[in-house]
């Protein structure tokens, strides 16, 4: 329970700001693209972490690490709710990140060598429960808590729980430490990831507020992420310790699967970043409502989470995560046709409720499609660049698409706008007693919240594309051979 309360607070952290962004940005007096800074560079920070837990569990033991990064993740939790301005926040996320990345492997880590391998699939499966568990109750809990208190408290939460893990860990966990060695560590390359990863990440973050390639700053981070990116594969594949094992790309069923877990998981998280902003900012939802919008997708994804672990080595993964990624894309596809300014909860409710039931079809086979073509030597390398794309791809899509997401609603006001006829409209508000000034203020926000709703449409027909793109793409694996060794979860 310890160490799945600890994977489901880092999980947690992931979706629980998603709703509050207007709260967090009306309060710094920022915009809210700016504010979703606070959800990238979480992730980026995360992702980054990820590739050296194996290293740093090695070099300073799998148990330190974990009482280490929980005692940072706690420390940052508290700063995030005491910043003041939008530097401090970010700069806080990003520790926060740091310290959460080694949470999740660790947990895995020291679970598998707790428990005896009999015991080792119910004791993972309560792990997997938390993983579902936390984008449920994120939006949720980050809602009700910045609708009735403040968002800072959204960070302090964690604080008391950050605590008592700590506390349990160092009571329970000491016996499990493993033996420490003094491994190489491939600092040009970390530097290099660390490097590329940040000018790309703050040229999508900033891109869209400075007119993209016309800015210097916006070009000059896009050359240095494409200069870092190649210096960085050429090391990377050529260092005998890399932080990041590249070579395991030569295995199809990794490299295929790893894309279309990619482009899936990618979509998925930037629609959870849109549909809260698209339902406060111009629906006027309280965050509240907007994160039980949200969660319907993780609440039913629990009912099938069991079924589909049933039916792996059963049936074909490849069809699984097909027909899954094929249902998702019929989800956005759906929201397209339904989902207008004038749409009900339950109309806004019922898509995300209905997709749900697919997440764990391809969430859980398309792990065993990737781990079970790299050899059994591989695999921890192979399950931490895994983790590290995923996470990486949840950021970077979340960028891609609020900068869709503004450019739509430029072109479709400005559509709506050229072929309004107020006349008619402006008569009968004047005769209602409406100045008429006012009168032009109601027809202009009646004219933003259409070109919202439909921007948020062409975001999710672009999405039907991706997810049908990625059903397909699953079939260029082969089929897997065998089930994943205890310990490929790390």
């Amino acid at each position: 329970m310890v160490l799945a309360l600890s994977n489901f607070m880092v999980v947690l952290d992931m979706t629980i700001a998603n709703v509050s962004i207007p709260h967090i940005a009306g309060n710094l007096g920022i915009s809210a693209s700016q504010g979703t800074w606070v959800i990238t560079s979480y992730a980026v920070a995360e992702a980054i972490c990820v590739p050296l837990t194996g290293w740093l569990a090695q070099r300073f033991g799998a148990v330190r690490v974990f009482l280490m990064s929980m005692i940072g993740f706690g420390t940052f939790s508290l700063l995030c709710g005491l910043s003041p301005t939008l530097n401090m926040l970010v700069l806080c996320r990003i520790g926060q990140g740091i310290c959460g990345g080694p949470l999740m492997p660790m947990s895995q880590t020291l679970l598998l060598r707790l428990y005896p391998p009999e015991q080792r699939g119910k004791a993972m499966g309560i792990w997997a429960m938390t993983t579902l568990l936390g984008p449920a109750l994120g939006p949720i809990l980050g809602g009700t808590i910045s609708d009735n208190w403040s968002w800072h408290w959204i960070f302090f939460i964690n604080v008391p729980i950050a605590v008592m893990i700590t506390l349990a860990a160092i009571a329970l966990l000491t016996p499990l430490e493993m033996e420490r060695q003094k491994t190489p560590i491939d600092i040009v390359g970390l530097l290099l990831l660390v490097f590329w990863i940040g000018c790309l990440q703050i040229m999508l973050d900033i891109g869209r507020e400075h007119d993209w390639f016309s800015d210097p700053l916006v070009l000059a981070l896009a050359v240095c992420a494409f200069l870092g990116f190649l210096v960085f594969l050429i090391w990377e594949l050529t260092d005998r310790h890399p932080v990041v094992n590249l070579r395991v790309f030569r295995n199809r069923g990794f490299s295929m699967g790893l894309m279309a877990l990619s482009i899936c998981f990618g979509t998925y998280f930037a629609s959870i970043v849109v549909i809260p902003q698209w339902l406060q900012m111009s629906m006027g939802y309280t965050a509240t409502q907007a994160g039980l919008v949200t969660a319907f997708t993780a609440m039913s994804a629990l009912v099938t989470s069991q079924i589909a672990a049933r039916l792996i080595g059963k049936v074909d993964a490849r069809i699984m995560v097909s027909c899954a990624m094929a249902w998702l894309g019929l989800m956005a596809l759906w929201r397209t046709t339904h989902w207008t300014a004038d749409a009900d909860f339950w109309t806004l409710a019922l898509p995300q409720m209905v997709q749900g039931f697919a997440m764990p079809f391809f969430i859980v086979p398309l792990t065993t499609i990737t781990l079970s073509s790299v050899p059994p030597n591989d695999v921890p390398a192979a399950a931490g660049l895994q983790n590290f794309l995923r996470t990486m791809a949840s950021a970077i899509a979340a960028s891609i698409v609020l900068t869709l997401w503004d450019d739509a609603q430029r072109v479709s006001r400005s559509d709506i706008v050229s072929s309004l006829r107020p006349d008619e409209t402006l008569a009968q508000l004047s005769a209602s007693g409406m100045p008429t000034l006012q009168s032009w203020q109601t027809i202009s926000s009646l004219a933003d919240q259409q070109a919202t709703a439909i921007a948020v449409n062409h975001v999710f027909l672009l999405s039907t594309g991706a997810l049908f793109v990625a059903a397909a793409l699953i079939w260029l694996s082969p089929k897997p051979k065998g089930p994943v060794q205890a310990g490929g979860g790390h």
